[in-house]
């Protein structure tokens, strides 16, 4: 099975990417499934369909649409956990209505929204899964998760019996319930999923991120948080897409705001470098319908298979040298004299020169870095290495 999941802020055309790219996937012969967690039902607005919902929809040949309700993916596969943590929560006197919010841990939306991807690899039925991810500046931590909860729990796992036996002693003291069965083989079943999804998701022959942008400050840096992240977390971006570019314009206000967007498009390519960038115009009308859908999988691929791997590596790598840790960023078309290399709070700015210019990368650093200071740097092959 492949698997591309798309990110971005919210507005940067995210949602009609994710069904362009399937319908072309489709359009290949793939039997291809696209998968949306927004909660705006934006499948059926993308596709004008009104009846996509959380059941999977025959949009066209190859290709099946689902909406994905976070809260039901809950109640059908968490429901057992959730019952006996809000009944522990009920047990020191909250009431029964608070306790169940209580025991909805944060990100369990997204998380479960995920683990739909585990289902339908389980289930073989598709070559090709399109992913519109919830737009959500904390998004790729949910992609890195069901590694962190799968580890641990596995280790707490093997102690559960233990505890429940416990558990079971002290219950008319502690007038704590004591956890079934049923909870514990839940726990395990649980565990045993997110192992299976973070394995998907972090193999690079399988799964592909891809960053979607419009040509503005605020979105691109976005992108380039996302992308740190996904390096960070070992999950491969193979692409980056620049949506909504305007044309050059007789008019001078739309003619000034063409050319700075133009300028942006360019930035990115120097800041996502060696991603391949897509650029896609602003059409003169909605983006919506299986027709200009595909129009706009045309101006991103041509024809190109959607489904291939455009790039595989990661443009940040972070590795630990005894106590300190070494950033390598990748460099192009620069010499040893061409870059300064700053520390600024939580960021290093990389100024390089280049024919047109000096480019500036503001590359965010992990936390493990707080209160380190930049050591030394060197410049081999086309990589500046950094050592904090």
């Amino acid at each position: 099975m492949r698997l591309v999941i798309y990110t971005g802020k919210g507005g940067t055309g995210k949602t009609v990417t994710s069904c362009a790219t399937a319908i072309k996937m489709a359009a290949r012969g793939r039997r291809t499934l696209v998968l949306s967690a927004d909660p705006a039902h934006t499948l059926s607005d993308a596709f004008m369909m009104s009846e996509i919902g959380h059941e999977p929809r025959q949009v066209a040949e190859n290709l099946v649409a689902q909406q994905v309700d976070p809260v039901a993916e809950m109640s059908k596969q968490y429901n057992t956990i959730l019952s006996y943590m809000a009944s522990v929560f009920s047990a020191k006197g909250i009431d029964e209505t608070l306790a169940y919010e209580i025991a909805m841990l944060p990100g369990m939306t997204q998380l479960f929204s995920l683990l739909k991807i585990e289902e339908v690899a389980q289930t073989g039925e598709y070559e090709a899964v399109v992913l519109d991810m919830p737009a959500s500046g904390e998004a790729l931590r949910y992609l890195y998760f069901p590694k962190l909860v799968g580890s641990i729990g596995r280790k707490l796992s093997g102690l559960a019996g233990l505890f429940s036996g416990f558990a079971k002693v002290f219950q008319p003291l502690a007038k704590i319930p004591a956890p079934s069965s049923s909870v514990i083989k839940s726990e395990m079943d649980l565990i045993d999923r997110l192992d299976s999804l973070a394995t998907i998701i972090k193999d690079n022959s399988v799964t592909s991120l891809r960053l979607v942008a419009n040509p503005d400050t605020f979105s691109i840096e976005n992108a380039k948080r996302a992308l740190m992240s996904a390096s960070l977390y070992g999950i491969n971006v193979d692409m980056a897409i620049v949506n909504k570019i305007m044309a050059g314009s007789s008019d001078s206000y739309y003619d000034k705001w063409a050319s700075f967007q133009h300028g942006k498009v360019e930035e990115a390519k120097a800041n996502f470098y060696p991603l391949p960038v897509r650029e896609a115009e602003l059409y003169s009308t909605e983006l919506r319908g299986i027709e200009m859908l595909s129009r706009h999988a045309d101006r991103i691929f041509g024809g190109e298979d959607p489904a291939r791997i455009f790039y595989k590596g990661q443009p940040y790598r972070f590795e630990n040298e005894g106590s300190a840790i070494r950033m390598t960023v990748l460099v192009p078309f620069s010499e040893k004299d061409d870059f300064t290399l700053e520390r600024f709070g939580d960021s290093l700015t990389v100024s390089v020169k280049t024919a047109a210019g000096k480019v500036v990368n503001i590359v965010p650093l992990p936390v493990a870095t707080a209160g380190m200071k930049l050591a030394r740097a060197r410049l081999e092959d086309r990589q500046l290495q950094g050592t904090v």
